[in-house]
């Protein structure tokens, strides 16, 4: 048999070794797709059933899920190396089984999920070419991304929207802050005396604005934290403004909500370093007007961690901060920004940052990699615990460097960035951003300007006030109180 003959018998033989695998794996992906059971709501909802149909068809859950069921190849040689990387990677990138599960139960997808799904179906980045060499029917097609985009906008219209937005705004990831409520005046005003309490520290020095101060952005501008004795903390200040929308508490998420937000620095020994909550529940009792002001909001003059904790969260539930120029431009306003802002818009969606600094707050929505395409944490070096990030609560090594994504209102006036304080200019931030957390690396020196002047633009208004113009005497709660309102 001659060269030629051999070439072409080769050529016949891997073309039904091909023809063999791919049909071996169209039978197994369909055969253990997820799927919805009998009962799931989904199947009254045309759209979000089509959103999982496509995405069982895709097998997404292969590389981002650890609970698929990998074909018989997984497990020899080479080939067990190369998918065990990809699912590596596609856990540390995004993790489909929440979107799954939430479609299970008729429950709407998390705003992250939807904008990371938005941004690689319109990027024509999932499924990979590779992937789709193998698994040719996983290709989503014109109507499959149709599909996913309508089921997103209407999740979005449904379930996130804000009163007042712009109907050309309405399914947009990112979404205006609507004004605070204030209706329970008198716990409001309880938890803003107690917010501004110095008697909450162990040696009366320090009170929860003294790191979280209303006329710098709700930081204190430091690279970490000064607590009780001049101690330094081993973390940068996240703002207090806003974070009633964070879905979990400080850049580890190991506080559920605002009141345990604030039980944690009142007794933590580097920050207001109280020793415990009935001697802090003493000093309070101790101070006039306070046994008053606690029988008005629970009924009786009881004073304890409990109620102290959830009257300083229910004020900081009021410290949110609407009305900035980029609000009024997604409610209607099309001249509330400038075409530089609005060029930094679209290159900030195009980036893809937009995908994590969702919702409302921009941002607080999910956790994510800090170093997500790059080993920024090499580069700078000097390791710290601090950088473990949710990984310290979980113990996840998917959790590894995950932090809560920061809310991205009000940016200008809250540097240092970043958990360890590290960028000190916007411009240094976008560029750290740019360079460890997109595919680009680099973007031209005009385009960081452009999305530095869109952030500036997130500079809202408290209580009338505009953010960057609040001095220190106005953001005294005897200047600014709730009773004035």
């Amino acid at each position: 048999m001659n060269i030629k003959a051999l070439l072409g018998s080769a050529v016949v033989l891997a073309i039904v070794a091909y023809g063999a695998t791919t049909s071996y794996l169209v039978h197994y992906d369909h055969k253990t797709a997820p799927k919805l059971s009998d009962s799931s709501p989904t199947h009254n909802d045309p759209k979000a059933k089509a959103a999982f149909a496509n995405i069982a068809e895709a097998r997404c859950d292969y590389c981002h899920s650890k609970e698929a069921k990998l074909p018989f190849y997984a497990s020899l040689p080479v080939a067990k190396q190369l998918m065990q990387h990809d699912i590596e990677e596609g856990l540390r990138h995004f993790q489909i089984q929440p979107v799954l599960t939430a479609l299970e139960k008729g429950e709407p997808v998390d705003e992250e999920s939807l904008a990371r799904i938005q941004y690689v179906v319109e990027h024509n980045m999932m499924p990979p070419n590779l992937y789709l060499f193998m698994h040719w029917h996983a290709a989503l097609g014109k109507n499959g991304k149709k599909a996913m985009l309508e089921w997103i906008g209407a999740t979005r219209i449904k379930n996130y929207d804000t009163a007042g937005v712009a109907r050309q705004f309405l399914d947009a990831p990112i979404q205006p802050i609507p004004a605070a409520d204030f209706s329970n005046k008198a716990k409001i005003a309880l938890g803003e005396q107690l917010f501004f309490d110095k008697q909450l520290s162990g040696d009366g020095t320090l009170n929860c604005a003294s790191c979280h101060g209303l006329n710098k952005g709700g930081v204190d501008n430091l690279v970490t934290a000064t607590g009780i004795g001049g101690q330094k903390g081993p973390i940068n200040v996240p703002t207090v403004y806003n974070s009633v929308y964070n879905k979990l508490q400080f850049w580890d998420g190991r506080a559920k909500d605002l009141p345990d937000q604030a039980a944690g620095p009142i007794m933590n020994p580097v920050e207001m370093g109280s020793h415990s909550w009935t001697e802090v529940s003493q000093r309070v009792a101790d101070q006039p007007g306070y046994k008053a002001a606690f029988t008005q909001v629970y009924g009786n003059s009881t004073i304890d961690k409990e109620r102290i904790t959830d009257a300083i969260g229910a004020y900081e539930a009021t410290l949110v901060t609407p009305d900035s120029r980029f609000d009024q431009y997604l409610k209607g306003n099309d001249h509330a920004i400038t075409a530089q802002e609005k060029r930094g818009y679209a290159l900030f969606q195009d980036l893809g940052c937009a995908s994590c600094h969702v919702g409302k707050e921009m941002g607080g929505q999910s956790f994510e990699i800090m170093g997500l395409e790059g080993d920024y944490f090499g580069k700078r070096g000097h390791p710290t615990d601090a950088d473990l990030g949710r990984f310290s609560q979980t113990h996840n090594d998917l959790d590894r460097h995950r932090f809560n994504v920061p809310t991205l209102r009000n940016i200008a006036l809250t540097a240092p960035y970043f958990h360890d304080g590290s960028a000190k200019t916007l411009e240094d931030a976008v560029k750290v951003m740019v360079r460890y957390q997109t595919r680009k690396g680099s973007i031209p020196e005009q385009d960081i300007n452009d999305i530095v002047a869109f952030l500036k633009a997130q500079t809202g208004t408290y209580r009338g006030h505009n953010l960057a113009t609040i001095t220190e005497a106005e953001a005294d709660p005897q200047t600014m109180s709730i009773g004035g309102k």
